[in-house]
């Protein structure tokens, strides 16, 4: 076989392969391992696959890429920018956005080198074309060279190279190109900016993110909606978050929802100011945020209060963000009645909303109920049990005939509710209490599919390992449910059919 793909290779390069041989060398490259073709290769068949890319037919040029592809991926990067270097800069510059992503991908391969990544960084013009890549009409193109220059910042020479250089004014060249490109290279900068506290400091230093922050507190109502989710993305880290704080953009953000009140716009950005807020609980602490920024608690709940399906959706969402760990379940219970009101509404709406607002529901409500073993004191399982009983005047009913609805993501998602709160002693005393319940569960034939089986397994999962399930639930019924857990999700048991003589 690779003889044969060097006979082909060689016609390649003396151009005398019509294009039904490219599509053969195109299947026969991928059958021949990568350790045979690297000894075979030489830079006239790869020259020659490359020059082959400038003729303008489409199919010639898809099958001359496939082939590259697989040669290049044979062939040690420090190999490829030292012996190609010209026709990578070529392929950046081709009008076909495949040989464009092919290139890019193979920078991308280089730059991951240690020893190769210096001859990249020392060919500025390259670097240039990857840059104005990122203003390619193709979003896949501009994607892959996002991802190579973010690669091309791992390092300090990296982050020289492109922040303290020309190159510098070639970013800042391409934003202008139109408001979508100006947005990729945002991004690029978060993606670099969110690696190491050095990184930021560089991203900070080339003027970028103050710009990205001047659009975020514009008054350009889409642009924020936008910058938003970029901002969160840098609040992720641990330098973000700081950075962010010592630059009062945090504060800032605060002010804006403050202010949301008499815009009558706020609808656009609202939603990921709040989502901002929620990821910084998440990862900070739920009781510091909302004790420095009450308007955030305040504006969830008037949108979970509210009537609009998007804003509900949202204050859902970031609840269940909330109450994920028990410091969050604990600013939420301080709230008292005004919380015990809103989860009525939350079991209403998971009972009644449109579909993906009842998932949502469902989503939030296993994260707020779920409490891990070692958390389980009295008090929180009180606190839990209050929860789910303010859902509805019979939440366990409720979520049992969410749970039979022919709707398999419904079905997984009361699924999910059950495992929240099968591992505390009060939730299994309810479920032994409902008639047929128990039975319900070890019931195998109302799992339709390979989702709703792995769920009712996770439940089953949950009971079995908690400490309190032999005790309350009685020996019979533990039997059971350890054997479905030995059995397996997807235990089938064998009919045993009796031929009976004279029988049809």
């Amino acid at each position: 076989m690779a003889e044969a793909v060097v006979e082909l290779l060689e016609r390649a390069a003396r151009r005398e392969a019509p294009l039904e041989e490219l599509r053969a060398l195109r299947l026969a490259v991928q059958a021949v391992p990568p350790a045979a073709l690297r000894a075979r290769l030489s830079d006239d068949h790869l020259g020659a696959l490359f020059a082959l890319l400038s003729v303008n037919d489409r199919e010639q040029v898809s099958a001359c890429v496939s082939i590259l592809e697989r040669l290049l991926q044979a062939l040690d990067p420090l190999y490829v920018i030292q012996n190609l270097r010209e026709e990578l800069q070529k392929g950046l510059l081709h009008p076909d956005d495949s040989v464009k992503i092919l290139t890019i991908s193979q920078v991308g391969r280089i730059v991951e080198n240690s020893h190769a990544v210096t001859e990249v960084l020392n060919s500025p013009e390259l670097l240039r074309q990857i840059i104005n890549c990122i203003g390619g009409e193709k979003i896949a193109v501009a994607k892959e060279a996002i991802k190579s220059l973010s690669r091309i910042a791992q390092t300090r020479e990296g982050l020289e190279a492109l922040f303290v250089s020309s190159l510098l004014s070639d970013l800042k060249n391409v934003m202008a190109t139109n408001d979508v490109v100006r947005y990729r290279v945002y991004e690029l900068i978060v993606e670099i900016s969110s690696v190491s506290a050095d990184s930021l400091n560089y991203c900070a230093n080339s003027g970028l993110i103050s710009e990205l922050i001047g659009e975020l507190t514009g008054d350009d109502v889409l642009v924020r909606a936008t910058c938003i989710e970029m901002v969160t993305s840098l609040a992720r880290t641990s330098h973000g978050r700081q950075y962010l704080a010592q630059q009062g953009i945090i504060d800032k953000i605060s002010n804006i929802i403050v202010g949301a009140e008499s815009d009558p716009f706020s609808g656009f950005y609202l939603p990921g100011f709040i989502k901002f807020f929620g990821n910084l609980a998440l990862v900070d602490s739920p009781q510091q945020i909302c004790e420095r920024y009450p308007v955030f608690m305040e504006k969830v709940f008037e949108m979970a209060e509210s009537h609009d399906p998007t804003m509900i959706g949202v204050a859902v969402d970031t609840l269940g963000f909330l109450g994920s760990n028990v410091e969050g379940k604990q600013v939420l219970q301080k709230t008292r009645s005004r919380f015990q009101n809103l989860l009525k509404k939350i079991g209403h709406h998971a009972k009644n909303a449109p579909a993906e607002l009842r998932l949502r529901c469902l989503d939030a409500i296993s994260s707020l109920l779920y409490l891990p073993p070692e958390q389980q004191t009295e008090d929180l399982l009180r606190m839990t049990e209050s929860w789910f009983t303010s859902l509805s005047s019979q939440p366990l009913e409720l979520f049992r005939s969410i749970s039979t609805q022919p709707f398999p993501d419904l079905h997984c998602g009361a699924l999910q509710v059950f495992t929240a709160i099968a591992n505390q002693p009060w939730a299994q005393k309810l479920m032994l209490d409902s008639p047929g319940f128990v039975e319900y569960i070890v019931d195998r034939s109302v799992e339709p599919d390979k989702a709703s089986k792995d769920a009712k397994y996770e439940l089953v999962k949950a009971l079995v390992n908690s400490k309190t399930i032999a005790e309350i639930f009685g020996n019979q019924y533990y039997l059971r449910l350890r054997a479905y857990l030995r059995e397996g999700p997807y235990y089938v048991k064998a009919v045993s059919t009796t031929a009976v003589e004279g029988a049809e």
